[in-house]
């Protein structure tokens, strides 16, 4: 059973941390246009904090929370800063992707140069030496 049908753990998860990081004063107004009611909110609030939405368990009602209001705020700016240097990393790595795919496409291109180069270019015949027969000696002269 999930802890709200149509909703995925991860679209929760999102929900409530947009809610926490949202200022005081404006969180029930927010809340108000995104059409949800603030028990289901609670309940939410009460999953995620509580580390049960990721195991799909429904928090009890009247249970202790285990993470204290005033810490909620300073976990969602935790997350907001994580999520700021991930998202920085992810960019810097897409850099770099795009900067190998083009050294990557210009070295395809010098490689294709050089196989057109090689192509105009005459068939040289190489010259080899022709083999010794061994059934006729060999004289060494002396005169060197």
């Amino acid at each position: 059973m999930s802890i709200s049908p149509g909703f995925t753990a991860e679209q929760i998860r999102e929900f409530v941390h947009r809610y926490e990081l949202t200022p005081y004063g404006q969180k029930a107004f927010w809340l108000e246009g995104q059409g949800v009611s603030y028990d289901r909110l609670r309940r939410w609030r009460s999953a995620v904090f509580d580390g049960d939405l990721d195991r799909g368990l429904i928090p009890r009602e009247g249970g202790v929370v285990t993470v204290p209001p005033e810490k909620r705020t300073g976990i969602e700016r935790q997350r907001a800063r994580e999520r700021a240097a991930q998202e920085v990393e992810v960019a810097r790595l897409t850099a770099r992707v795009r900067e190998l795919e083009q050294t990557n496409d210009a070295l395809g291109k010098a490689i294709g140069l050089l196989h057109q180069m090689s192509e105009q270019e005459p068939a040289a015949t190489p010259t080899t030496p022709a083999p010794l027969d061994s059934s006729t000696p060999r004289t060494i002269s002396s005169d060197s």
